[in-house]
């Protein structure tokens, strides 16, 4: 289990990595854009393509953000449980989560492919979108792995 859990931290380290470069990327392009448009020469499809990013940020940091536990949690009522109480929600929430997800990313590569095979494309720069909603069921499907081994943790009774 440890080396799942190993795998699993590598994995999110990485696609958090990806996220970090498109936040910069996005940055970058805003800014220059910005620029240029004193110049009257704006960057064409920069709002598509700040768009898309969001989609690789948000989906690619997921996993991380999780490992981290830096998703807002409102947990003042569950520290009150007692330590059996505790794991059991635990237990709970990670399992029902780590399915969601995996529905999420299943679904999320589903519409990708009908995506695909539709030949759809971005409306200013002509981009494939398909390839970004891989990226979010890749991200979905990370965030599941990571709640999964969550939840066999909680399970052990040990708590992070």
């Amino acid at each position: 289990m440890i080396r799942f859990e190993k795998i699993v931290s590598a994995l999110a380290n990485k696609a958090n990595s990806i996220a970090a470069i498109a936040v910069v990327v996005m940055m970058v392009l805003t800014v220059a854009d910005v620029i240029l448009r004193f110049f009257r020469m704006p960057i064409p499809g920069t709002y598509e393509t700040v768009g898309l990013l969001g989609a690789v940020v948000i989906s690619f940091s997921l996993g991380y953000t999780s490992i981290e536990k830096g998703h807002i949690a409102v947990d003042f009522l569950v520290e009150r449980l007692p330590e059996g109480a505790r794991l059991a929600i635990s237990v709970a929430n990670n399992l029902i989560a780590a399915v969601l997800f995996a529905v999420v990313s299943w679904q999320s590569m589903v519409y990708a492919l009908g995506l695909k095979e539709a030949g759809e494309v971005s409306l200013t720069l002509q981009l494939h979108t398909y390839p970004f909603v891989m990226g979010i069921a890749i991200g979905c499907a990370l965030l599941s792995l990571v709640l999964t081994g969550e939840f066999f943790l909680a399970i052990r009774g040990v708590e992070r």
